[in-house]
């Protein structure tokens, strides 16, 4: 097992890149923690949420992943006892999503609940658009649920070029979430203004180049990401996920109230998990109730956009995205038809 000693040795040489000279010189280091496989660091930074900082998370752990470290535990903190004139990289001119000549429809993918299938749904229309032939963006902005590459098989990183993080494509959209940024599945412990300062940065820092329409995979419920969101963007329109479930209907009665008195645009509803559908008989069993999502759409006023039945995508071993359905598929229709329906609606 790795000393704390060696630990130390083999991150001298990389550099704090606000300061200039060694991390461990200039005292960035503020905790290590050594398990068995496992090397666990707090790092303080002059600035943190920036390209500089993703840099130097990949230099720290490809270090020590070289020298035999089977999992890395990162956590970056501002520091206040350092003065740097050194501000974060910004590139003058570069295209951002937020500028005011940006023609991106943004559509943010909300519910009232956890556990509604909203994320499998944000994934599956951003692929049905990039079917059809659009430029498509899906940004992961559950912060603390982040779900997206798992579902859609994606398993490596962005690259950062200069100052600018490039997202991942896969199926044709360019994704970027949060979990790019932890190892191992760590639990993101934030407060509301960091969430907020890292969505800011998928916006402005990724280089997405001219997109038709950007997903956001929203958190569930109306807290600290939702209301950002509606900050930042404006003219965002969302759509509503919930299931057939009288709860659950009610509940995202709530984001669609937000989305409203926010002057957000509610596309329609979209209810997950409508029925089972037998594949021998073809017989619809209504599992978890009937039409929950339509007596929404007719409180909201608002089109009820598609039923989704209960069912699974054909996982392939070579081509592994355990949540995304082939255009053929009769879900994969199903989400061809709603992404027609959005195309439709936002010309």
């Amino acid at each position: 097992m790795l000393t704390e000693e060696k630990v130390i040795e083999l991150l001298s040489p990389i550099q704090d890149p606000y300061l200039h000279k060694s991390m461990v010189d200039s005292g960035s280091i503020r905790e290590l923690k050594i398990k068995e496989g496992y090397v666990g660091l707090k790092i303080g930074l002059a600035y943190t949420g920036t390209p500089e900082q993703m840099q130097l998370q990949q230099q720290i752990v490809q270090v020590l992943k070289n020298a035999g470290v089977e999992s890395v535990g990162l956590r970056f903190e501002k520091r206040d006892d350092v003065q740097t004139e050194q501000q974060p990289q910004e590139q003058a001119g570069a295209p951002t999503l937020l500028s005011e000549n940006s023609k991106t429809e943004f559509i943010a993918i909300a519910s009232g609940k956890g556990g509604v299938g909203k994320s499998t749904v944000s994934v599956n229309l951003a692929v049905a658009l990039a079917r059809l032939g659009k430029k498509v963006g899906l940004i992961d902005a559950d912060i603390y649920g982040f779900s997206v590459p798992d579902m859609m098989g994606i398993t490596e990183r962005p690259k950062v070029k200069g100052d600018r993080i490039f997202p991942v494509d896969r199926f044709g959209v360019k994704v970027i979430s949060m979990a790019f940024f932890v190892e191992d599945n760590a639990p993101v412990i934030w407060r509301g203004p960091m969430l907020g300062k890292m969505l800011m940065n998928f916006f402005s820092e990724v280089e997405w180049g001219d997109l038709d329409y950007v997903l956001l995979d929203l958190p569930p419920g109306t807290g600290d990401v939702a209301l950002d969101v509606h900050k930042m963007l404006p003219k965002c329109k969302e759509v509503i996920v919930t299931t057939p479930h009288a709860t659950a209907a009610f509940v995202a009665a709530r984001a669609g109230t937000m989305a409203i008195k926010t002057n957000h645009e509610v596309l329609g509803i979209v209810e997950n998990m409508a029925y089972f559908q037998s594949g021998s008989t073809g017989e619809k069993e209504y599992v978890f109730g009937k039409d929950g999502g339509k007596r929404l759409a007719e409180e909201l006023n608002v089109p009820l956009l598609g039923q989704i039945p209960l069912g699974q995508p054909e996982i392939k071993e070579d081509d592994f995205a355990p949540s995304v359905y082939e255009q053929t598929h009769p879900i994969g229709e199903h989400y061809i038809n709603m992404a027609k329906t959005i195309i439709e609606k936002t010309k």
